[in-house]
C-alpha cells in the first residue's frame, strides 16, 4: 500500500543521464528511466504532498482531468521496487 504522504527514499537520486539524454531515478540496485511526466511526478514527491495534493498540481500543469489514478499507477510501481517511504 502506497504510504500517505510518499517519499523517495534516501539512497535514491533524481538525475539527468547525459548518455541517454534521459532523466533516471537512481538507486544501489539500477537505475530507473523516466519521461518528462514520471520526471515531474517524482519532483513533487517530497514527504508533505498527499498523492492527491501531487495529482492537483499536475493536473493544473497539463490542463488535464483527474490524473491521480495515473499518478497513483506510477508511484505504486516506484513503491513496488522499495524506491518510495513514508515521510509521515
Amino acid at each position: 500500500m502506497l504510504p500517505p504522504r510518499p517519499a523517495l527514499k534516501s539512497k535514491c537520486r533524481l538525475m539527468w543521464d547525459e548518455v541517454r539524454q534521459q532523466h533516471v531515478l537512481l538507486y544501489p540496485e539500477g537505475a530507473l528511466l523516466l519521461n518528462e511526466t514520471g520526471r515531474r511526478i517524482l519532483d513533487l514527491v517530497d514527504g508533505r504532498r498527499t498523492i492527491a495534493e501531487i495529482s492537483a498540481v499536475l493536473q493544473r500543469e497539463f490542463g488535464a482531468d483527474d490524473l491521480e489514478p495515473d499518478v497513483r499507477e506510477f508511484l505504486e510501481g516506484v513503491f513496488a521496487q522499495g524506491l518510495l517511504s513514508d515521510a509521515t
